[in-house]
């Protein structure tokens, strides 16, 4: 930074331009509001100097890409070297039409699969369950069993693609499903490559796809962690989750905050486990948001990528440099698509796509255009994975390493957010942790409150959401749409029935009798789980033998 000489003569030289240049406009009013936001409220002056970052120390705030603390990128060469993973969320219906959609994305250019599951599948229910009537195959594909797990990937290499899954509360089932139809296609486990969300946290916190209560369910992503450190290698054990934070209505900040303490909370699990923090730290994945405040958003990763190094390093003292490299996948924001003039949802997220590359993401999903109407058609799909080839091969902003950096404006932001999640962060520690933050209602409540600022500041005006409340034209409805056949439900019926014929039930039996047991006792329930998905037992009935043992959470009666 610049000496304190350099310093005082560049505030002298800025009075001097507001007093006589700048204050002469101001005086004819060409300001178009008094004061401008970002996204999370952060007030942004007109004009951003080295004044504004003189605490800023070069290596040891920004450093160089691949070196602690990672504020640059978590590797040296970043995109020079390899391109983020182009990973759009796919899956309807049955196991077939997902398949046939995942064919097409990588016909395309996709270069990552990212597995969407069905509501009951999510909550641990087969598709013959009551609560399951109208919901099989709507926003996601069903899986029942080994069985659907086997079509879905029928004609794909498992040890040639990677593969996320978002599946949280039955996160070790579909695990353990991938686990064996990767034996049948004689793939061992340490070969998969991919990622399972697995963060039951965030859940409790915006979500609602829970099953079990808190302890047990930290049990269950414990028992994957050291499961996979022995393992599975290439396998990323949890996909801690701000986007579903920031779709309930979080700003950045809160996004970044409630994110890394519902990891620093993982992290406190797995070491009170018998774990090594460098046995199972570096295999800790995240999954951010992508709004379209374009420089907050690039602050945003920045920011959250040098305070995760911070925590591991300071707190955890971690000394493997990729315990403490905060590896992320970035979707641009549903809760920011519209429903009219739904083309205009091309342009946000290729500025929200953009974002995530400026800020150095490592994989990405891009919405599509119709999302806001139903689930996306092909031409839809193969226009928003255009949108990151066009980033990729087409902008420039690959050439070169965080091209964003030294900007005044960026660099003030990334602290700002910084030091307000930190902040935050102290705040739920003083708490007792996320769990206790998130019994007593503290991160629901501030969401909630963001929530309805934001709604308020559109509906008053104050923040244009173009085609919504600002720019109308009239409208035909939108055709082309896909639905979801409902007779998705009735197949997937029939083909539980035609597996429950079919397999060995007294093996059945057995295995779901051993994981009873298993599950009254503190030993690692993957190795049981694996032998239950063998049997072709199926995911209702894994669930159901939890269940009893666990119970079931109720956010009623615990907030």
């Amino acid at each position: 930074m610049a000496d304190k000489e350099s310093l005082d003569n560049l505030a002298k030289h800025k009075k001097e331009w507001e007093e006589k240049i700048l204050n002469k406009v101001l005086d004819k009013g060409h300001e178009r509001c008094e004061k401008f936001l970002t996204g999370s409220n952060i007030e942004v002056e007109r004009l951003y100097t080295e004044l504004d970052i003189q605490e800023l120390d070069y290596l040891r705030d920004l450093g160089f890409p691949g070196d602690y603390p990672y504020t640059r990128g978590i590797y040296p060469t970043m995109y020079r070297g390899r391109l983020w993973t182009m990973r759009q969320y796919a899956g309807f219906g049955t196991a077939e039409e997902s398949n046939k959609r995942y064919k097409f994305l990588l016909s395309q250019g996709q270069t990552g699969l990212s597995v969407a599951f069905d509501l009951p599948t999510q909550m641990g229910y087969d598709s013959d369950h009551p609560l399951s009537r109208g919901e099989v195959g709507k926003v996601g594909v069903a899986i029942d069993s080994l069985k659907d797990m086997e079509i879905l990937f029928e004609g794909i290499p498992l040890d040639k693609v990677s593969t996320s899954m978002t599946i949280n509360a039955p996160a070790a089932i579909l695990l353990a499903m991938y686990i064996s139809l990767g034996e049948k296609q004689c793939i061992s486990p340490d070969q998969l490559s991919g990622t399972i969300q697995n963060d039951i946290l965030k859940e409790y916190v915006a979500r609602g796809t829970y099953i079990f209560p808190p302890e047990p369910s930290m049990r269950l992503i414990t028992n994957i962690f050291e499961f996979c450190s022995k393992h599975m290698p290439k396998w990323n054990t949890i996909s801690i989750s701000g986007y579903h934070i920031r779709e309930a209505g979080a700003t950045a900040i809160q996004e970044v905050a409630f994110t890394l303490s519902d990891g620093i909370s993982y992290v406190e699990a797995a070491l009170k486990a018998g774990l090594a923090i460098d046995d199972f730290a570096p295999r800790l994945s995240f999954f951010f948001n992508a709004h379209n405040d374009l420089f907050e958003e690039v602050a945003k990763f920045r920011a959250a990528r040098r305070l995760w190094a911070k925590i591991m390093k300071q707190r955890f003292k971690a000394q493997n440099p990729k315990s403490m490299m905060l590896r992320f996948h970035t979707q641009t924001a549903g809760s920011t698509l519209t429903a009219q003039q739904p083309d205009n949802n091309i342009v946000r997220v290729a500025i929200q796509a953009l974002a995530s590359v400026l800020g150095g993401t490592q994989s990405l999903h891009t919405n599509s255009r119709d999302e806001a109407l139903a689930l996306p058609a092909e031409d839809s799909v193969r226009i928003a994975l255009r949108t990151q080839q066009i980033i990729a091969y087409e902008s420039g902003v690959t050439e070169t390493i965080d091209p964003l950096a030294g900007s005044y404006y960026i660099e003030y932001l990334t602290n700002t957010i910084e030091q307000k999640a930190q902040e935050y962060i102290e705040k739920i520690d003083k708490l007792g942790g996320a769990p206790k933050a998130i019994e007593k209602g503290f991160m629901q409540q501030e969401i909630q409150n963001s929530a309805y600022d934001y709604q308020m500041a559109v509906e008053s005006g104050r923040r244009i959401v173009v085609g919504v409340n600002k720019f109308h034209v009239e409208e035909e409805p939108v055709k082309g749409l896909l639905r979801v056949n409902p007779a998705v439900g009735k197949l997937q019926e029939a083909r539980i029935k035609e597996l429950k014929a079919s397999r060995d039930n007294l093996a059945v039996e057995a295995a779901l009798k051993e994981l009873t047991d298993c599950a009254k006792t503190e030993k690692n329930l993957m190795p049981v789980i694996i032998k239950c998905v063998k049997a072709y037992c199926t995911l209702g009935e894994i669930c159901n033998v939890l269940r009893d043992v666990f119970g079931e959470y109720k956010a009623s009666m615990n907030i």
